[in-house]
């Protein structure tokens, strides 16, 4: 497990940079997830511009002007930050050992702060005055639907952030508010609470509605748009979730009874007894996470097709949130291991989200019918997420006598939704052809 850079360059190439600990690998995976969700979209948005499916609007934009005062202070004020803190981290000690603690303390270097400042705001004067003309013009500049992905990929994610907080929050409001308290009495820092427990379907579907009325504002066709949006969205999850087993953000399955683990976190194939006897060793625990043994969800699939051990049960040692017990021979932060080997089912939605991608990015070109790709996306991304989450830990709500995941209900209404699109579509792209 890589819970930080840090720990990649570590283990793989064998040098410590204290400075990567500060990249945490959840979050350079969900960076990651956006650069190739605006690739596939803006790949797509061309194809249907030359397609004729889309047209351009006009914008005025004045050029010529010095470097305003307003964009001096800001450029000043992300050149101090980044001073301050990332730069100034590198000349403090134990700055990055609790990397997210130090980001939101009041910690840093003045000094490179109030340089990199400086040298940011004269990078912004520099640049405006190589474009500076003798009097500023008014010029009409045509802006494509593939020009504005930059802005689309913002709103994803300062909406998509939003909403997978705010699911989050109604999943399970009292973790929310215990982590809430802890900040108050400072046993956590702010960063803990805002980063951790994040649900993409919140994010989707608020994120979702923030892109609809972006593209009507600037009269992009949504059918066309939500189509280029049906891949993207695919192989952005499936990049995202490799930040979820990468790191052990806690989104991992119900135990795989077939197994039992080691001191050093390593999966093993275990008998029913020596798996029942592993149970009461490690009792403390189970009955701190689930509130009894009677309570545990477990499931029992043994390795199959000579595949290792940890596709079918894994253990997340070093796991971000520091979940489980200690490891043997490991001192400092992330130190832990789940005593009862889990599935890893950020492994599955990654493989099967890249194969759906795949399936998506082939049908792109086969499908005439505007809608009927993205339809065939929420099939997909429902029909995924419902299955995954039989074998998920997630709190779970009471419907009609059943135990039931926010997930699973969101993913049940995609799949009504998307069988809804297609056949619509159908209806809409005839009622147009006569």
């Amino acid at each position: 497990m890589y819970p930080n850079l840090f720990y990649f360059f570590k283990d793989v190439f064998g040098i410590e940079i204290d400075g990567l600990k500060i990249i945490n690998s959840f979050g350079f995976f969900v960076a990651m997830a956006f650069i190739a969700g605006a690739w596939a979209l803006t790949s797509e948005l061309k194809r249907k511009q030359q397609q004729g499916l889309f047209t351009y609007t006009e914008q005025e934009i004045i050029v010529g002007k010095p470097a305003s005062i307003a964009e001096l202070i800001i450029h000043f004020l992300l050149g101090f930050v980044f001073g301050f803190k990332i730069i100034g981290g590198f000349f403090m000690a134990n700055a990055f050992n609790d990397p997210q603690a130090f980001l939101f303390s009041s910690q840093g270097n003045w000094l490179f702060g109030l340089l990199a400042g400086a040298f940011f705001t004269w990078l912004k004067w520099k640049e405006k005055n190589k474009q500076k003309l003798p009097t500023p013009e008014k010029r009409i500049f045509r802006i494509w639907p593939h020009d504005r992905v930059g802005d689309i990929v913002i709103y994803a994610a300062v909406f998509g952030f939003a909403g997978a907080k705010l699911f989050d929050i109604l999943e399970a409001p009292a973790t929310f508010f215990n982590m809430w308290q802890a900040v108050k009495e400072g046993k956590q820092d702010i960063g803990s609470l805002l980063f951790s427990g994040l649900t993409f379907y919140g994010g989707l579907i608020v994120a979702g509605i923030a892109i609809i009325f972006y593209a009507k504002k600037y009269k992009i066709p949504i059918i066309h748009l939500v189509d280029a949006f049906a891949p993207a969205m695919m192989l952005a999850y499936a990049v995202g979730r490799i930040g979820c087993q990468v790191s052990g953000d806690g989104d991992w399955g119900i135990i795989n009874s077939a197994f039992i683990s080691n001191e050093h976190g390593q999966s093993i194939v275990a008998t029913a007894e020596q798996f029942n006897t592993a149970l009461q060793t490690h009792s403390n625990y189970l009955v701190s996470k689930f509130g009894s043994l009677q309570q545990i969800h477990t499931a029992h699939l043994e390795p199959i097709l000579g595949l290792p051990n940890w596709m079918f049960a894994y253990t997340f040692p070093h796991n971000v949130v520091g979940d489980g017990v200690a490891l043997a021979n490991c001192t400092g932060m992330y130190c832990n291991y789940l005593p009862m080997p889990v599935f890893p089912t950020p492994f599955y939605e990654i493989t099967a989200c890249l194969i759906l991608f795949f399936i998506l990015w082939y049908l792109r070109k086969k499908l005439k019918v505007p809608g009927q790709l993205m339809g065939i996306y929420l099939i997909f991304n429902g029909s995924e997420r419902f299955l995954i989450e039989k074998i998920r830990v997630n709190a779970t709500y009471q419907l009609m006598g059943m135990q039931i995941t926010q997930a699973e209900i969101i993913s049940f209404i995609l799949v009504i939704a998307g069988v809804f699109l297609i056949v619509q579509s159908k209806k809409w792209y005839v009622k147009q052809a006569k």
